[in-house]
């Protein structure tokens, strides 16, 4: 699909003539067939694909080296706050004493849910710039303050709200990578879930020392907070890492404004010059000028064609992307609506099964471990760190399965998916910690296969000119699913086995559903 893209591109770009732009004559026919692929305002999309070909040109440099690094960091606090609010939820349920301990995760859920539509919509109308640092800033910021909280209800009030900046970061984040990135390196999108695997590693690794040696035990009759200081240390250590990386991004980086928003603007010179300026960086020249977006624009029909610039206009666009013709094109055919049901099924599920279990798993480990009379703090956050290694090479070996002719896609997909609600289940036979360790891990290892695998081939089973709908409709189906796991962990009781039940038969479920998807896309353009 790449190929036929960059065809497509060529053809439509080289149809203006340097004398057309002087006259400038108007791109009809770019303005038609873009308005069909895009289904948002004609003369933007235009532009927009003017401006998408420019980048092509310059091609992959060290700009974009750079900013994938600095975009790695949106990537790790996506994964590494909610695994921190999981890590914490046991020493502040012993020493506050809740009588809802997943309150605490639902409110942190609330706050992702609130900030991804804030900040995805917002980039449209303040810029990615701000929202691609402030993100970080927000979430350091209240995840320092999150450690003074003196009850249970203000912990989770921080929590919400270190959410809310953590919820912006895929939104923005991919945005403006994307909006940078040749389409032949587009792929570096899901090169970008190591960082993700990572986040998880790195969190639990300095959650071992600090909270399995500064916090009470878990059967500690009276838990004080000057003997369980641990977990607002730990937090405090979190912050100061994400306010280093908003530190990082926005004084030692520097990231140009997307040349897209420039131009949804009407600041077309802004935007060509952004264009020369990370050409410049890369040790290239561009030959985009100001004429050719502009030669975008003219009358179409006897109709003055002319792109909106205000911030309703912005906000259009964007729920544009959502439109009953671009949700109807999606359900066209009984195959491709058959295709959009099951896959939005899959992530819902899914969505509700990984917190429901994965966002507990010390909590698990703290309460079985006293139950089987062999564990302590020390031991649970060890084991939650040795977890979280298993995940490393767990999201490298999907990266490489998917590639495997015998099982691509689908196969993939389809085994880790299962394995993962498997293993869940083995989780109920332990007898004593180790036990429990061993099924943890491979769950672990197996979880991070599938979500590899899930991020890739979603977007490549939706028609291009609907995928952003599709994208949108999958994540929406997994943050509402997301925000009903505490929900359920409340009323099932943490400390029996009904969660874990649940979990298992979610992702068993999953699995089965992706087996009978239609369409597998290795090896194979996308719609």
């Amino acid at each position: 699909m790449v190929e036929q893209q960059r065809s497509t591109e060529t053809d439509t770009v080289n149809t203006n003539s340097p004398k057309q732009q002087n006259e400038k004559v108007v791109p009809a026919a770019i303005v038609e067939d873009e308005a069909a692929i895009d289904g948002v305002d004609p003369v933007y999309a235009a532009k927009a694909r003017v401006l998408n070909r420019a980048i092509q040109d310059i091609g992959m440099g060290r700009y974009q080296w750079q900013l994938f690094f600095v975009i790695g960091f949106g990537w790790a606090q996506d994964n590494l706050w909610p695994i921190v609010t999981s890590l914490i939820l046991t020493p502040i349920s012993n020493e506050f004493h809740p009588s809802k301990p997943p309150l605490l995760t639902l409110a942190q859920n609330i706050g992702l849910l609130a900030g991804a539509v804030f900040w995805g919509f917002g980039c449209d109308i303040f810029g990615r710039k701000w929202g691609f640092n402030l993100t970080l800033g927000v979430t350091g910021v209240f995840g320092m303050l999150a450690a003074s909280s003196p009850n249970f209800g203000a912990a989770g009030t921080f929590v919400a709200l270190y959410g809310f900046g953590v919820g912006g970061n895929l939104p923005v984040d991919s945005a403006i990578f994307l909006e940078f990135l040749p389409q032949s390196h587009q792929y570096l999108l899901t090169v970008l879930s190591i960082f993700w695997a990572f986040a998880q590693l790195l969190a639990t690794l300095i959650a071992w020392p600090i909270l399995g040696n500064l916090t009470c035990q878990q059967t500690d009759p009276d838990c004080t907070r000057s003997n369980n200081m641990g977990w607002r240390y730990f937090i405090i250590t979190m912050g100061g890492l994400a306010l280093l990386m908003f530190f990082i991004r926005f004084f030692i980086f520097h990231i140009y404004e997307s040349p897209k928003y420039f131009m949804g603007k009407g600041r077309d010179e802004d935007a060509v010059k952004i264009v020369h300026e990370v050409a410049r960086r890369n040790g290239k020249e561009s030959t985009i000028t100001v004429d050719d977006l502009r030669a975008c624009e003219g009358v179409t029909g006897g109709v003055v064609t002319e792109l909106q610039h205000d911030a309703t206009a912005a906000i259009k666009r964007k729920m544009e992307k959502l439109s009953a013709k671009h949700v109807k094109a999606l359900f066209a055919t009984r195959r491709l609506a058959f295709s959009t049901s099951l896959i939005m099924v899959v992530w819902a599920f899914i969505g509700l099964a990984f917190p429901l279990y994965n966002a507990f798993i010390p909590y698990t480990l703290a309460t079985k471990g006293a139950q089987f009379g062999d564990s302590s703090t020390y031991i649970t956050y060890r084991n939650a760190c040795i977890i979280a290694v298993l995940g490393v090479p767990g999201a490298m070996l999907g990266g490489l399965l998917v590639e495997v002719k015998w099982i691509g896609r689908k196969g993939t997909l389809c085994l880790s998916t299962l394995l993962t609600g498997i293993f869940i289940y083995g989780s109920t036979t332990a007898k004593n910690s180790n036990t429990l360790l061993a099924w943890d891990c491979l769950y672990s290892f197996f979880s991070n296969v599938m979500y590899a695998v899930l991020y890739a081939y979603t977007p490549e089973i939706f028609p291009t000119k609907d995928r952003g709908t599709g994208n949108a409709l999958t994540a929406t189906a997994n943050r509402v699913f997301g925000i009903m796991a505490p929900i359920i962990a409340i009323f099932a009781n943490l400390e029996t086995s009904a969660p874990v039940y649940t979990s298992g038969a979610l992702f068993l479920a999953a699995g089965a559903i992706v087996l009978i998807l239609p369409y597998e896309s290795r090896g194979k353009a996308s719609l």
